[in-house]
């Protein structure tokens, strides 16, 4: 099942090898939420509201009622209209007995989670883009509650999913990838004397919580995860390629130090087929038709509302 339905900005060659490993179908998008004026400025903008200092310069006081008028002039409008559309949304989906659970929500940001890595990674590409997990649990909800009101009324064709798989293919394929766990150090004299203690019986993991230098992943035992070719460093790719499941190498020379390779698992190259991948196709066309379909959704919807707005020049 397709879930990922935002994208969010790049925060380091690492995070964009996990999106890339983890799911192409990282094409849905989030457009019905207030993302960083929602977010933020709602907050602020409700918060801020009596006189209290909350900056000096000098001799001079800038108060918070001072901070929301200001805040009010420049994004006034977009961030109550983005409050209107969410209300909007909110009436509709109980007027349809449309409702999105805690349990849909977690299944969706655990994916995020293994796109990413970890919580943490999925955390600083939030960031950011000024949300925090609760916000984007936030987004997710809305976004769910648009699509289960538009979706069932769009149609994909067999001949769409057929086009659209060929035309992506490459994007569907299995690649050849190598699942390992490193110990890193600096000199080679030690590395040697680690491989030692690995053939008198020790834990890979515990040595590499012991001596490795990789910072990112000693404390979990080395862990790199499944990478495919043109992830890591050439010298450190040839010989994981090179090796079986199972198998532990001699010290390996980088530009980082001396590396000694653990091998846990290993995934051929497969030649993608539509067969396999068609569910995830016609609930990926069925995403994008929704995002195409919700601006004139929504403006079709407002006209039947009676909506007052008094930040907008006459109001509506």
């Amino acid at each position: 099942m397709i879930l990922s339905k935002i994208i969010l900005p790049e925060i380091s060659e690492r995070n964009r090898e996990f999106k890339e490993k983890g799911d192409i179908n990282m094409k849905k998008y989030i457009y019905v939420g207030a993302g960083v004026i929602g977010a933020s400025a709602v907050f602020m903008m409700t918060a801020f509201t009596d006189s209290e200092t909350v900056a000096t310069v000098g001799d001079t006081v800038i108060e918070k009622e001072a901070l929301y008028e200001e805040m009010l002039a420049v994004t006034g409008e977009e961030t109550l209209e983005v409050m209107i559309n969410e209300e909007i949304i909110k009436q509709e989906a109980e007027k349809a007995e449309v409702s999105v659970t805690q349990e849909e929500i977690e299944e969706e940001m655990a994916v995020y989670e293994e796109n990413y890595g970890s919580q943490e990674a999925l955390e600083e590409a939030l960031a950011a883009g000024g949300m925090t997990l609760e916000s984007f649990e936030e987004e997710i909800e809305k976004y769910t509650l648009v699509e289960k009101m538009i979706g069932p009324d769009i149609e994909v064709t067999d001949e769409e999913i057929k086009t659209y798989f060929e035309e992506n293919k490459a994007n569907y394929e299995q690649q050849e990838e190598v699942e390992a766990s490193h110990i890193l150090v600096e000199d080679k004299e030690e590395a040697e004397n680690i491989v030692e203690k690995l053939e008198a019986g020790e834990d890979f993991a515990e040595l590499a919580s012991e001596y490795s230098t990789d910072a990112s992943n000693a404390e979990n035992g080395g862990e790199l995860g499944f990478f495919g070719k043109g992830a890591m460093v050439e010298a450190f790719e040839e010989k994981a390629f090179s090796m079986e499941a199972g198998e532990i190498s001699e010290p390996v020379e980088t530009e980082f130090g001396y590396h000694i390779i653990h091998v846990t698992d290993k995934k051929e190259a497969q030649e993608a087929s539509l067969e396999e991948n068609e569910s995830d196709i016609r609930e990926l066309l069925v995403n994008e038709a929704v995002n195409q379909q919700y601006p004139v959704w929504l403006d079709e919807i407002k006209e039947s509302y009676e909506i007052k707005n008094s930040l907008s020049e006459g109001g509506e």
